[in-house]
């Protein structure tokens, strides 16, 4: 991806089964869970650059000591910095005390069984120390205390925000992080104080009922009740004080959540090779999280799956984690990846007029090489056909020279393109920032022949298009090529993403840029102004009465039109290479990842209610201009 987007965080959880003396008498550490997890988040690392955080829970820890830790850090060092203070704590004892196991139980910090790890991208605008997870709720009943960590987007803010004032709560933020730990954290506090009240007639007291009521607490009750109104893809994980663990994956199965465990461990990731790498596992020993699905994990070491939330008819998972976000080494996406380039080939063809001869393939950026090679195999094969069939039939009139010219033909490829430095074009403004994106990659010269060749450049997908016009295309320019060929492997992102991507307004979006100017060029400016009318007459309506009505936006047009306006929006003025730009259909989306159904940021089919109800609001505020508003809702019961 060109643009840069923020994009989904990512989660790691850790329960150790074992006592930590254990893992110190086989792995010749008891730091065995911390040093796993530095590889989760490690690993994890193109989830979550703004920051990091991670908690973790001792067992049975005495009176007067602490049972929870957290750190955090923000910024892209954030991992490192956060394990420096974590070993930072270590240095405070003697070598001969962090070899004695019993002490390190009782007096070294995050030396535990529990741990929790977030790496964060915002997706809401908000940051700070504040807004990193893990988030905690502290109690001295370690059975109410909580530490909380997600990869989540809620839709419906509002709804759960009104929820909590109708129970009688303050809540301090209206974030959908602090409201999910508040939703959590009260349900929690209700269940144990529902054990607490039965098992106080029993006749016990004192630390009896705090280990009764940590063994009855019934963690699936509390998450069923808590998720009851929650709209939006989530993955939210927490450890409770007393040593419960848990992870839950929205009903809808948007995000991702992938688990491993066995009689030393229990993890879970937000993508499977993490886990994999991790532990030296292969592919089918992780498991994905169903959806609606928690991993529940007792203090005891019992591990259960439980249905908290029935899985929806329609199964939605995100489709840009197959395309760009989730790591490529993962042995499906790897596949689907090479196919969504092998699928785009009938248009490739197309766009070059089938001149093998005069057509040098490439790719821009790293993340689009994996589909890059599944285009160059799928040119193989086509060009090979092509060559087989002149040889049948002319194979008798052909002599050697003649046939050994048709074999030596290949399909041309090249390192077009190098992105090795990274400018800081925050420090000027205006037309020398525009000149300093002009350089943020490097050519290879000579790789084209100057004004004969046609270069074919394979992008994973293509959003504002900013780079594209500021920089690769002018780039690229330099090399005198006849024609640029721009190929996205993902089709035109035409609506706003409200469940962990961060693409919320629709001005962003090139693709809806292209189609407002084409209403506007041939003279159909009512149907911009319909829409608007449309918009606003449901804008107080419940959400599931709404309906997306910007898909007439894009109704008068093909999306090869919509494609060819978005080619001369975005070439530079002074190009001398004519411009084309060719995506994926959704059709051959769904060919190339038919598990991941998740394509609503193409097709404006969003999976839950929530969603319509956004984007309804995105295009009142985009007519009003005023896109940079937080989304306010009047409730509706």
């Amino acid at each position: 991806m060109t643009d840069k987007i923020k994009h989904e965080c990512g989660v790691a959880m850790i329960r150790l089964l074992k006592p930590l003396d254990y893992y110190y008498k086989k792995y010749g550490s008891w730091q065995y869970g911390l040093d796993k997890l530095y590889l989760l988040m490690e690993k994890q690392h193109n989830r979550g650059q703004e920051g990091a955080g991670l908690a973790a829970v001792k067992l049975e820890a005495s009176a007067g000591n602490e049972f929870i830790f957290r750190e955090r850090a923000a910024g892209s060092g954030a991992i490192a910095e956060i394990f420096g203070k974590v070993h930072e704590t270590f240095r405070r004892f003697s070598p001969d005390k962090l070899k004695d196991i019993d002490f390190v139980k009782k007096s070294v910090p995050f030396a535990a069984e529990l741990f929790l790890a977030h790496l964060r991208y915002s997706t809401t605008g908000k940051s700070g120390l504040a807004y990193l997870h893990p988030l905690l709720r502290r109690n001295n009943w370690a059975s109410r205390s909580l530490a909380l960590a997600g990869n989540f987007n809620m839709t419906n803010v509002d709804e759960m925000f009104e929820q909590l004032l109708s129970e009688g709560q303050h809540p301090r933020d209206y974030a959908d992080t602090f409201i999910i730990l508040e939703s959590l954290g009260h349900y929690l506090d209700r269940e144990v104080q529902y054990q607490y009240d039965h098992i106080n007639k029993e006749g016990l007291n004192g630390q009896q009922i705090s280990h009764l009521i940590e063994e009855r607490l019934d963690i699936p009750f509390l998450l069923k009740r808590a998720s009851k109104i929650w709209d939006g893809g989530y993955v939210i994980s927490g450890l409770i004080g007393c040593g419960d663990a848990f992870a839950l994956r929205d009903p809808w199965g948007i995000r991702p959540a992938f688990y491993y465990y066995d009689d030393e461990v229990a993890v879970v990731a937000s993508e499977r090779p993490v886990i994999q790498t991790t532990f030296n596992l292969t592919k089918d020993d992780v498991h994905e999280l169903e959806p609606g699905q928690a991993l529940i994990v007792k203090k005891n070491g019992k591990i259960s799956l439980s249905q908290i939330i029935e899985k929806k008819e329609k199964i939605t998972p995100c489709s840009f984690e197959r395309i760009y976000f989730s790591r490529g080494s993962d042995y499906d996406i790897y596949r689907e990846r090479k196919k969504l380039g092998e699928l785009l080939i009938p248009k490739i063809l197309d766009a070059i007029d089938h001149d093998f001869d005069n057509t040098v393939f490439s790719f821009i950026p790293n993340t689009a090489e994996v589909a890059f090679f599944g285009m160059m195999e799928a040119l193989e094969k086509h060009f090979n056909k092509e060559k087989a069939q002149i040889l049948a039939e002319k194979g008798a009139s052909l002599n050697k020279n003649e046939i050994e010219q048709i074999l030596s033909k290949r399909v041309r490829a090249e390192k077009v393109a190098i992105k090795d430095i990274k400018l800081r074009t925050f420090i000027t403004e205006g037309n020398t920032r525009n000149d300093l994106a002009a350089h943020v990659y490097d050519i290879t010269y000579g790789s084209l022949e100057r004004n004969k060749d046609k270069l074919v450049i394979i992008d994973d997908s293509i959003v504002r298009g900013t780079t594209l016009k500021q920089s690769i295309i002018k780039i690229l320019d330099r090399l005198d090529p006849t024609k640029i060929v721009i190929v996205s492997s993902s089709p035109q992102i035409r609506y706003p993403d409200y469940y962990g991507i961060d693409m919320s307004r629709l001005s962003e979006f090139i693709a809806f840029k292209a189609a407002i100017e084409l209403l506007k060029e041939r003279g159909l400016q009512h149907v911009i102004d319909e829409v608007y009318q449309k918009s606003l007459a449901q804008k107080d309506k419940k959400k599931e009465e709404i309906v997306n009505y910007v898909k007439e936006i894009y109704e008068p047009f093909t999306d090869e039109e919509i494609s060819d306006k978005i080619a001369r929006m975005l070439t530079p003025e002074g190009t001398k290479a004519e411009v084309k730009i060719v995506f994926q259909t959704i059709e051959n989306l769904h060919k190339a990842c038919p598990d991941h159904a998740g394509d609503w940021y193409f097709s404006g089919d969003y999976p839950t209610p929530g969603g319509n109800r956004m984007v309804n609001h995105a295009f009142i505020n985009y007519i009003e201009g005023e896109e940079n508003r937080p989304y306010q809702f009047k409730l509706n019961f």
